[in-house]
């Protein structure tokens, strides 16, 4: 029996991966081509986090060098190409998650972990990729998808520290899961 998504609908199957590749592919071309920008979404997270700061504690962004670049004096955070994608990304995924009958309120988990203890991971684990995403100058999309296609070799060796830094963690975490 399949699960219902959260609209009552029976998931449809995804897409052949295959196929998702080709159109990422060909998302990414186009543009390189007509932006002359790749892909990436870590640019974005800290334009946002930044622009909170620059709320709260302005004096703190006009005295930082990477914030100020980012937001100082009259600078919008959000004036920059990668916010529209971010977005766009965040909507266009929640879209097909409704046309398709995916969207659905759910913890995945290990059954030996409370819930709160798989979102505080979580969390955990996305601001450590996120500051390391920074410091590496892009995340996953910027550095395999962008940096990949135009042979940058920082971002091949980006991506090998990433994906085997990941599985030299997965024995660590692996209770989370079981």
């Amino acid at each position: 029996m399949a699960t219902k998504s959260l609209f009552n609908r029976t998931p449809k199957p995804y897409v052949h991966p295959y196929f998702g590749g080709m159109v990422l592919g060909i998302i990414l071309f186009l543009a390189l081509l007509l932006t002359g920008n790749g892909l990436g979404s870590s640019g974005a997270t800290s334009r946002i986090v930044t622009a909170a700061t620059d709320l709260v504690a302005p004096e703190h962004v006009d005295t930082t060098p990477y914030l100020l670049k980012l937001a100082g004096g009259d600078k919008n955070p959000f004036d920059d190409w990668i916010v529209p994608v971010f977005f766009g990304a965040l909507i266009g995924g929640f879209s097909s998650g409704m046309i398709f009958g995916r969207v659905k309120v759910e913890t995945t988990k290990g059954p030996s972990i409370s819930n709160r203890t798989r979102w505080l991971v979580s969390f955990l684990g996305g601001v450590i990729f996120l500051y390391g995403a920074r410091m590496a100058r892009g995340c996953t999309s910027g550095q395999a998808l962008t940096g990949g296609t135009t042979l940058a070799a920082g971002s091949w060796v980006v991506m090998f520290a990433i994906f085997g830094g990941a599985y030299a963690l997965a024995y660590f975490v692996r209770k989370l899961w079981n």
